[in-house]
């Protein structure tokens, strides 16, 4: 099979690779090029590419860096930037597989292979004719929840090569096979932003604008911020108040307030309805005719917990997710999404709308 290899630097896309070889495939080796937003080159991306070209060579494989900026800028982050001005919470990793790995790369090379391949801790299983997103064997490391608002033609020409596997078995493979990248740390932070600071960055494009930082139970004044878009719901480190652990539970985005309150058990940093809009079937709506209480597992944030819930349409894509357990930090902006009651297939996600917001 010809198939478009994307990979990072990582050892993780490298073991894919690894696989993919082993098995016998016709392979091209892709890196996905982002300048920083002032538009230099970013010096991190110089150690990634010279490793990706050390796996082109070692197992004689066309490798290609493709340059992918512009649209990332004009898309990902303009995306990212809108939101976080509105006071919303933004995933620019969900946004940056949709649009520019699984969107723009696609497009221009991707649909010259029969595949695309990339390093994800996800699976994909077919039922009844349909190709469906499937979790990965590492519930640590399952990553479907940035996959979530892939399309269907999308999700049909992905595979992931090590998807099956846990990451202590990656890790093992990559050392008993020699490649230089066996003991890399995993990246961390926001897709393509590098070793960029995320508070910098939205500091070097939206400012800053102090308002107060106050106490939800008593209207007391605890201190200032910033700018409410340096701050999330749910938000415990970076807030600078003295006698906490102190959360950030609401924003006012008209009168720049930031609301928190006090204690890690507080109730007003959790919650159990969730309300969804945009919602997005990667393959299909699972429930076309009845959705009203179905059992569900979801996420709402990156963990390795599928937390137990009911899932109801209110209207026209939009529904309410009733978990089981109390939900700390729920962020407007940020995405629900939703799996079957068994955590194995990822169907899709909504958007969590700004009942937080003011």
């Amino acid at each position: 099979m010809k198939i478009a290899a994307l990979i990072s630097g990582g050892v993780d896309s490298a073991v894919a690779v690894h696989r993919l070889v082993e098995e016998g495939h016709d392979l091209h080796l892709f890196y996905i090029r982002i300048g920083l937003d002032n538009g230099e080159g970013d010096c991190s991306a110089e150690e990634d590419i010279e490793m990706c070209s050390f796996i082109a060579r070692r197992y004689g494989l066309p490798f290609d860096v493709v340059s992918l900026h512009q649209e990332y800028w004009d898309n990902v982050m303009d995306y990212a930037l809108r939101t976080v001005r509105s006071g919303l919470t933004p995933n620019p990793d969900i946004m940056c597989n949709k649009m520019i790995k699984f969107g723009f790369f696609e497009e221009r090379w991707g649909h010259e292979f029969d595949k695309t391949a990339t390093g994800h801790y996800a699976t994909t299983h077919e039922i009844d004719g349909l190709v469906y997103l499937g979790t990965g064997i590492d519930a640590v490391k399952d990553q479907t929840d940035f996959l979530c608002r892939i399309s269907y033609p999308q999700l049909s020409h992905l595979m992931f090569p090590i998807g099956d596997l846990p990451k202590s078995r990656v890790r093992e493979i990559a050392v008993t096979t020699q490649l230089p990248n066996a003991f890399r740390r995993d990246s961390q932070g926001i897709c393509f932003l590098g070793k960029i600071n995320y508070n910098d960055f939205i500091r070097r494009h939206l400012g800053e604008k102090p308002g107060p930082i106050i106490e939800i139970e008593t209207g007391r004044k605890l201190g200032e911020h910033r700018g409410f878009w340096f701050h999330t719901i749910g938000q415990r480190k970076g807030l600078g108040l003295s006698g906490g652990p102190w959360y950030v539970v609401k924003k006012n985005v008209n009168d720049n307030v930031v609301y928190v309150s006090q204690g890690y058990d507080t109730e007003k940093q959790y919650g159990k309805l969730i309300h969804l809009d945009e919602m997005h079937w990667i393959t299909r709506d699972p429930w076309p005719d009845d959705c009203d209480g179905v059992e569900i597992r979801f996420k709402n944030r990156h963990s390795p917990e599928f937390l137990p819930a009911r899932l109801s349409r209110m209207g026209q894509g939009e529904y309410i997710i009733e978990s089981e357990v109390p939900v700390q930090g729920i962020a407007p902006g940020q995405f629900g999404v939703i799996y079957d009651r068994d955590a194995r297939l990822c169907y899709g996600s909504g958007v969590i709308t700004g009942r937080n917001i003011s």
